[in-house]
């Protein structure tokens, strides 16, 4: 096992790998930034390196400055968290070469995952069903053409990247140069490439997630799925596990699907494979191969401690358990906590935070990385935490999120607790028939 670990990230992630690190009993190292001199995950961990200035293109995505703080502090190895570098195949790359672990999977994997066009191609080699569409376009005259053989609506999408950047609904012919023209100009801007693919955009659908760990053994586990449907802008808002929508057989398929699409890209550590399910088929979309913000609700209803797994894994330890030892018991809901406006288009704030009471309880949690007077930057994601909680029943657990929401004081900076009130006490939220569209339908 590791002695020491550097985590490259920072707010309510850095928090939660070195509270794992410690109840394992491994040092923690953090790098911050000079607008994070004062953030929590400096205070939590054993040492601390500055490396760099506000912008994350300086400081938390400048890797010179982290592998230079891993070799200052002797850590052996680097947790990347999510967001920032961990998908990141140049950065798990380097760190291979200077024979620090990259707690994730290798940076070949990565590589062939993280190009979305390239992942769909060796899916469906792998017998994986994938979403009908084409492979990258080059050109708009191309995409036209592509185009007619996929039919109306549908999505031109980033081959790189992630977190809804490069993403362009068509419906008809006449909004396809603009879209096509729109999605490269941002994921050349967001990941450095503007490659794009398209697909059919299948509506009305669910947005379904299935967790995985693997180790260096060829053990493959998968921990259930999340539902992931109530998106904004393809950024998700609420999360839960298990799916309402699954009977048993579709469960137990997508399972093995899975896990046939890890064994496909020889995959290490943590990690998710993500489906779009519609009328009782599903469809690979991508691979996501890293921790994911919404690992929580897994953690609850499996009582696995995904973060600790991951570390274990780098280390070289198998997995302790099988396919037939998992079982989902009960319900959990996450709700994630960002300072914006929602009724002022979603207007991201910053602030110093003047009053803070966090939710209590039974089978209440929450993750963040706020505590009284810090101040909120106005740099990073405007995520400030997570609330997260279980009950036997996801009926219970609606109710137990809808009473912690209550609790909860955030003073300081606006924030969407408001909003999240309204989405559990819709209808539509509450018989579990929601789909994808559920917020543009709502007009956000």
């Amino acid at each position: 096992m590791f002695s020491k670990i550097l985590i490259a990230n920072r707010g309510e992630i850095a928090v939660r790998i070195i509270r794992a690190c410690k109840e394992m009993g491994i040092s923690t190292v953090a790098v911050f930034s000079e607008a994070d001199r004062e953030a929590l995950h400096v205070s939590l961990a054993d040492e601390s390196y500055c490396i760099g200035p506000a912008p994350v293109g300086e400081s938390y995505l400048n890797m010179a400055a982290i592998i230079s703080a891993a070799f200052c502090s002797g850590a052996q190895a680097i947790h990347p968290g999510y967001g920032l570098l961990s998908e990141n195949a140049r950065f798990a790359a380097l760190c291979e070469e200077c024979n620090i672990t990259f707690i994730g999977p290798r940076s070949e994997t990565i590589a062939k995952t993280g190009d979305k066009d390239e992942a769909r191609k060796t899916m469906r080699a792998a017998g994986v069903p994938v979403i009908p569409g084409c492979d990258a376009v080059s050109s708009v005259e191309e995409a036209k053409e592509q185009a007619k053989q996929i039919g109306f609506p549908l999505l031109i999408k980033a081959r790189a990247g992630g977190g809804g950047r490069g993403i362009r609904l068509v419906k008809e012919e006449s909004e396809l140069e603009a879209a096509y023209l729109n999605a490269s100009r941002e994921a050349l801007s967001a990941f450095g490439d503007g490659g794009v693919y398209m697909e059919k955009y299948l509506y009305p659908a669910k947005h379904i997630e299935m967790q995985i760990l693997c180790d260096n053994y060829g053990n493959v586990v998968c921990l259930g799925e999340r539902e992931c449907s109530i998106q904004r802008k393809n950024q998700k808002l609420i999360e839960e596990c298990p799916s309402n929508a699954l009977d048993a057989p579709t469960r137990q398929r997508m399972i093995e699907v899975a896990a046939k699409a890890a064994k496909a890209v020889n995959y290490r550590n943590a990690g998710t494979v993500e489906f779009l399910y519609k009328d009782g088929q599903f469809y690979f979309m991508e691979m996501n191969t890293r921790l994911q913000v919404e690992h929580t609700v897994t953690e609850m209803v499996t009582g696995l401690d995904l973060v600790k797994w991951q570390i274990r894994i780098a280390a070289g330890q198998k997995l302790g358990f099988s396919q037939e030892d998992i079982r989902l018991d009960g319900h959990a809901i996450e709700c994630r906590i960002n300072a914006e406006n929602p009724e002022q288009n979603f207007r991201p704030s910053c602030g110093r935070i003047t009053l803070l009471h966090i939710p209590g309880g039974p089978w209440v949690r929450f993750d963040t990385a706020l505590y009284q007077d810090y101040f909120v930057p106005p740099y990073y994601d405007s995520m400030i935490g997570k609330l997260i909680v279980y009950a036997k029943t996801r009926e219970e657990a609606i109710r137990k999120l809808q009473a912690a929401l209550c609790e909860l004081v955030i003073e300081g900076v606006d924030h969407n607790s408001q909003l999240h009130m309204e989405l559990l006490s819709d209808p539509e939220f509450k018989s579990g028939d929601y789909y994808t569209d559920f917020m543009a339908k709502k007009g956000y």
